[in-house]
């Protein structure tokens, strides 16, 4: 199992259109083999910072996905319209992710929330 973190960094008022457009990948996506389930989480602290995380069986599956038509369509869009910069992708492997646990995945699973 891994899980691919997708960070983005949406330019300002294009929020609305980032989430839509994602919406629809989604619904693509979980028809895909491989794909497990895939969570949008904006950063309320820095607008327009976002990250997708996304579980696949392998990484061989999600390289499967990157390599749609589809997600290079919606890759070059975002380019041209969307992002500030480049996104960045980051995969983390069970039990491989550096400081943390073995099989503990995705390190954000693992961060608390200290109430104020």
């Amino acid at each position: 199992m891994v899980t691919v973190g997708m960070n983005y960094q949406v330019r300002a008022g294009q929020d609305e259109k980032f989430v839509s457009v994602f919406k629809s990948v989604m619904a693509l996506m979980n028809d895909l083999p491989g794909h497990v389930k895939t969570h949008l989480y904006h950063d309320v602290f820095e607008p327009g910072s976002y990250v997708i995380l996304s579980e696949w069986q392998t990484e061989a599956d999600f390289e499967a996905f990157q390599n749609t038509e589809q997600f290079k369509k919606v890759t070059s869009w975002g380019r041209e319209q969307i992002l500030e910069g480049r996104p960045r992708h980051e995969v983390y492997r069970t039990g491989s992710v550096t400081g943390a646990p073995a099989g503990s995945g995705c390190p954000v699973q693992h961060h608390a929330i200290k109430s104020a």
